[in-house]
């Protein structure tokens, strides 16, 4: 059953468009580290698939319509003098686990085997 729900829904092409924009988002979190008043970006998808699939009408939902949603992260009062509330401890961690779901992603969608032929090419 998830392999049909994987397929005819596009999950899985949109959650690699989700981990990439997280990717994008910890990284600008990385380089702001020391930027005064920066606030952290997150990154929203998994949240709004999930009621998406435990709604009533998710056989006739478009998966392709959920937003990728970039925001700021006001919620997490800054201990810093400057505003700043990136911990880069977390980010770090962050980027690992968004790594390992990235690449867990592009096995399922069958993008290895054309990401060894790219590098078998080099």
């Amino acid at each position: 059953m998830l392999d049909k729900i994987l397929n005819s829904k596009n999950i899985v092409h949109k959650a690699l468009d989700a981990t990439w924009r997280r990717n994008e988002a910890i990284a600008q979190n990385i380089a702001n580290v020391d930027t005064p008043g920066y606030k952290r970006k997150t990154v929203s998808f998994e949240e709004e698939l999930r009621e998406l699939m435990e709604s009533k009408d998710f056989k006739k939902s478009n998966v392709d319509k959920i937003d990728i949603k970039v925001t700021e992260d006001n919620k997490n009062l800054s201990t810093r003098l400057d505003g700043n509330n990136v911990d880069i401890e977390s980010e770090m961690a962050a980027m690992a686990k968004n790594t390992i779901q990235y690449n867990a992603l592009i096995q399922l969608a069958g993008y290895s085997k054309l990401m060894m032929v790219i590098k078998e090419g080099k």
